[in-house]
């Protein structure tokens, strides 16, 4: 590969350059707040000493990061951001070789500095790939490592780096694939082709690269383009004058067939407004199932024709979705190391633990709240792969809407306080005059309860967030088939041109009034998402630079749906209930209960309820003697010769009728005096029985 080839640095815009140098700056800062630790804090001598060298290295990566992140919309950004890249990788370098090398605590940071090298393509990953190999060799030629360590060793330095020239070399790519079409393009389109019969109009739709169906009022295909017959694998010449159902033959995503309602075509044909589908399956006329995206276009008034325009995302799919699984994997396997490096720097924090000057708290605090960002980043990660992969559960509960909007407005009112901010809940109780008393309406949905909270919070939390004084408000209205929660703001606004991208995947209004707050870009795109899944929708309004209003709509419940789902609902869980204890019961009854211990007194020679041996003192070979009548069953051994009968205790034994005999509980007896006189240890046989001697 060269230069001009596929190593070439990633096309992100000033959002991405902010996010990079930020995590630059974090690590940057915690291997500043790990120096400090063992060199001044730490109560135990530390079994390694990180060198003054590696100190300056990562305080000149951190300032590095911080100025570019500072300038990033001035020239040069890359430069600069490659440079705090660099500063950062000879940071995490040093580190390891004074903590051990290879065998270092910190090897994760060098496998997250290389997973990133294709960025900046070939100004990175060729000084990082160099690095690598004289690091290798120093091993090898000192030999460092052991024979056995050689290739684990070799794997462990460049498969990241490997890996991050394979993905990253792609994503120009990628990027290009994901670009969506402008939708005013194709309204202009299908204006410009209301006359079929104009030549020059079908000229343009010969030259478009996405396939082109015109459809008139009975359904019937009037033209279609060559892509459109390159892709459905269907001739211009046998498609005309056919219904579109049998060339463009839809489905969903799950290989069902559509009903009317979610038809695209048949939708536009009905209305005058634009329908727009990107989850559909198309089957060519071979029978092969392609993903496609489409654009039905009404021609004139309701009913006069179609124009559809659709594209093969087949390949979008499939790359999206192993996107996708790499977010989710990256995310689940980082967020470990994340809170080892939160944990250390609370314990830094925590005065029970450790003891800082201010200048150096200052540091750590930073360093803590950026390791509390990226958790939270990859937490939101991890959900967003949940809710495009269908892991999102959902788990409705008939609420009152009102007080569970209260209840979560009430817990942020803190944090607008802090702001100086005033957060009004419209519903709730207000100051009135004495006597006065207000009436709310009562609003029942059936919704998931963490869904509808993480969807109120957000929304509000964000409203809190971009508001830099006056109001937020949140109301609840309704009618008979549907209730929304609106939060409005008197803060700074979202541009018109920005409104129709507001909900999508890390996307963020990148102007000078939002630069200066945080954010990924992820918490309206889970709103949506989460909205879709308990069956509402969310929108949004907004005046630049006075503010802005959020909307959530759900289906509402009349009082008697409510009380029957109630009643169900409380029926189920009692059900539920009712399973588990039984599973517990049939549990316990499945395990045998021990037998309650008899008490028997301590054991001695003269109490033991068994054959024993006589006393140390006075040892003797035991020999049998059968039982009698009303005594135990089982032979008792007794000394010979006898001596004069010794003062016992109490005995602990019964006489056991012969109508009943039980074995007696028989005491732990030493190996040895069994196998002396096993005859005493044995019940006798009734009967005439032959029982050969035991080799």
């Amino acid at each position: 590969m060269t230069l001009g080839g596929a190593i070439k640095p990633v096309v992100i815009d000033s959002f991405w350059y902010r996010r990079i140098n930020e995590a630059i700056a974090f690590m940057a800062l915690s291997v500043f707040a790990l120096y400090m630790w063992f060199g001044f804090l730490s109560p135990h001598k530390p079994p390694y000493e990180i060198q003054l060298a590696t100190l300056l290295v990562a305080i000149a990566a951190a300032a590095s990061s911080i100025v570019a992140r500072a300038i990033v919309d001035v020239k040069g950004t890359f430069i600069r951001t490659l440079i705090s890249y660099l500063l950062l990788a000879a940071t995490v370098a040093l580190l390891l070789y004074d903590t051990s090398g290879i065998s270092s605590p910190y090897l994760f940071m060098w496998t997250l500095v290389a997973a990133f090298a294709g960025l900046f393509g070939i100004w990175s990953s060729a000084p990082i790939f160099l690095v690598a190999c004289g690091y290798l060799a120093v091993l090898l030629i000192g030999g460092t490592v052991e024979q056995a360590a050689i290739a684990p060793t070799v794997l462990i330095v460049t498969v990241p780096i490997v890996f991050s020239i394979i993905v990253w070399s792609h994503i120009n790519q990628v990027s290009y694939l994901k670009q969506e079409r402008d939708p005013a393009a194709y309204k202009q389109l299908s204006n410009e082709l209301s006359d079929l019969a104009n030549e020059s109009s079908e000229v343009v739709i010969n030259a478009i690269g996405d396939g082109v169906l015109a459809i008139d009022s009975q359904g019937i295909i009037q033209l279609i383009n060559p892509a459109a017959q390159s892709i459905l694998g269907w001739t211009k010449h046998d498609a005309l004058t056919l219904q579109y159902q049998s060339v463009l033959k839809l489905t969903g995503e799950d290989d069902k067939q559509l009903p009317d309602t979610m038809e695209p075509i048949k939708q536009a044909l009905n209305m005058t407004q634009e329908i727009r589908s990107n989850h559909l399956q198309a089957e060519t006329k071979s029978g092969k199932k392609l993903s496609i995206s489409l654009v039905a276009s009404p021609l004139g008034p309701a009913g006069s024709g179609v124009i559809a325009v659709f594209r093969d995302v087949t390949k979008e799919r499939a790359e999206e979705r192993e996107q996708a699984e790499f977010i989710s994997t990256a995310s689940h396997e980082m967020r470990t190391p994340v809170a080892s490096i939160e944990g250390y720097l609370g314990l830094a924090l925590n005065p029970a633990t450790a003891t800082i000057d201010d200048k150096a708290r200052d540091f750590i605090n930073k360093a803590h709240e950026s390791a509390q960002h990226l958790g939270r980043l990859f937490q939101d990660l991890l959900d967003v792969s949940k809710a495009e992969d269908g892991r999102l559960s959902n788990n409705p509960t008939v609420i009152d809407i009102v007080e569970f909007t209260g209840d979560v407005v009430e817990g942020l009112q803190q944090k607008a306080s802090d702001k100086g901010l005033q957060l009004t809940f419209k519903p709730g109780p207000s100051k009135r005059e004495k006597g006065e008393r207000r009436l709310s309406p009562v609003y029942h949905v059936n919704v998931d309860k963490d869904h509808i909270r993480e969807i109120i919070n957000n929304l509000t939390e964000n409203a809190i967030k971009y508001t830099p004084s006056g109001e937020v408000s949140i109301d609840i209205t309704g009618d008979n088939e549907h209730i929304t929660i609106s939060v409005t703001d008197s803060g700074i606004g979202i541009p018109a041109e920005d409104l129709s991208h507001l909900f999508q995947k890390f996307y963020r209004v990148d102007n000078t009034d939002t630069r200066e707050i945080g954010g990924t870009g992820l918490g309206l795109y889970l709103c949506r998402r989460l909205a879709e899944t308990i069956g509402g929708r969310v929108w949004a309004e907004s005046t630049y630079k006075k503010g802005s209003t959020f909307f959530v709509q759900l289906p509402r419940l009349d009082s008697m749906q409510a009380k029957r789902l109630l009643k169900e609902q409380a029926d189920a869980e009692e059900e539920k209930k009712a399973r588990a204890e039984q599973a517990t019961r049939d549990e316990d009854a499945s395990v045998p209960t021990p037998a309650a211990p008899q008490p028997v007194a301590p054991i001695t020679p003269a109490t033991m309820p068994e054959p024993v041996a006589v006393a140390p003192a006075a040892p003797a070979v035991p020999v049998p003697v059968q039982p009698a009548a009303t005594t135990m069953p089982a032979p008792v051994a007794q000394p010979i010769p006898q001596s004069a009968p010794q003062p016992v205790a109490p005995a602990v034994m019964q006489p056991v009728t012969p109508a009943a005999p039980t074995a007696p509980m028989r005491a732990n007896i030493p190996l040895s005096h069994i196998e002396q006189n096993p005859a005493a240890f044995t019940t006798p046989r009734d009967g005439n029985v032959n029982i050969p001697p035991r080799n």
